[in-house]
């Protein structure tokens, strides 16, 4: 193969790569969005099932040192014996 057809063919795959389907998601044919679970009001959207729940990365609130401080003297950390 010579440079200008490989030149090509990248050119094209890469072009062909970033045609990406900007569609909503919808279920396969002949598939159906999951069952309603039991406490829900309603069937979940495809939407809130994609986006994750607040409990995924919940936000640091229980860290007691606010500045670069020295930590207080811990009883229980002790040094392995032995």
């Amino acid at each position: 193969m010579n440079r200008a057809t490989i030149l090509f063919a990248s050119v094209l795959l890469t072009g062909l790569a970033g045609c990406g389907q900007r569609e909503s998601l919808k279920p396969a044919k002949g598939h159906e969005l999951p069952p309603k679970p039991a406490t829900a009001a309603t069937v979940p959207t495809v939407g809130a099932l994609l986006a994750p729940p607040v409990e995924t990365r919940p936000t640091r609130s229980d860290d007691v040192l606010q500045k670069s401080q020295e930590r207080p003297d811990d009883r229980f950390n002790l040094p392995i014996p032995g």
